[in-house]
Order: structure tokens, then sequence, then C-alpha cells
């Protein structure tokens, strides 16, 4: 992996990402952080934010995770819970439940659980559907 001066990840813009775990990282415990997490390691345990977690392709995750976005990439053991939305993208394989206002999964996605999509942040306004009018079936008139 090439490295700018700034120590992130060369082609990630200064405020893209907070921080990035490489393949050749395993932790275990508790995560929390603020603004765009980039994981392409081993992790088990929890994680916890109100920001972005992106678990990549290379990604493998046994935890619960409660983020503000998720984006999956990787393989994850363990619930994922998102106060914005979850995207599970093509090579990403999941096993356990997600739960989020948004919810994207992508062709070729190996899901194994249960997807629950919750009302969306109290500020937002959940759209409105009307019934088309109901038409009276039963007299029909017939032209002969």
């Amino acid at each position: 992996m090439l490295w700018k001066k700034n120590g992130k990840p060369a082609g990630a813009k200064g405020s893209d990402l907070s921080a990035y775990i490489d393949e050749a990282s395993e932790i275990e415990g508790k995560y929390t952080f603020a603004g765009t997490v980039m994981l392409n390691g081993k992790f088990t345990g929890e994680i916890s934010s109100n920001d972005t977690l992106i678990i990549g392709e290379k990604g493998v995750v046994s935890a619960t995770i409660r983020a503000g976005i998720v984006l999956v990439s990787g393989e994850v053991v363990g619930n994922i819970i998102a106060s914005e939305r979850v995207e599970l993208r093509g090579t990403a394989r999941v096993f356990g439940d997600v739960e989020a206002p948004v919810i994207v999964v992508e062709e070729g996605v190996l899901f194994e659980g249960h997807c629950r999509m919750t009302k969306g942040r109290p500020g937002d306004q959940p759209a409105v559907v009307t019934a088309p009018p109901q038409r009276d079936l039963s007299i029909v008139s017939l032209k002969r």
C-alpha cells in the first residue's frame, strides 16, 4: 500500500478516511470512532460509531456493528444496525441481521439473516402513499 506524507492511504482525500485498518491487522475488543473508517483486516468484538464504516473486500468482521452508514464488501458475522443506511456490495458475505432505514443489496451478495427497515431520523418525513380511488366493478356496461 502506498502512503502519503499525512499518513493516509494514497488516493484518499484528506477528509475521506479517519482511519485505515489494513489486511495485516487483527483486532479484538470494542472499537469506537468518529469520521470514516475503512477496515480491511480482521476484527472481533463490537464496533460503535455515528459515522461511516467501510468493510473492504479483504475485511473479516465478527462483531455487532452500530454505525450511521455501513458499507460492506467483505465478510461480516454478526448483526449490523445503522441509523442511516447499509449497503451490501457485490462481494459481501453477511451472516446476521441487518437493520436500517435504507438497505441496499447488490447482485452477488451472500446474505443469511433477517432484514428490517426502520424509520429514519426524527427530522425525516415518511413518504405519504395514497391508495387509488376504489371503483365499483359490480356494474359494468356492455356494448353490443
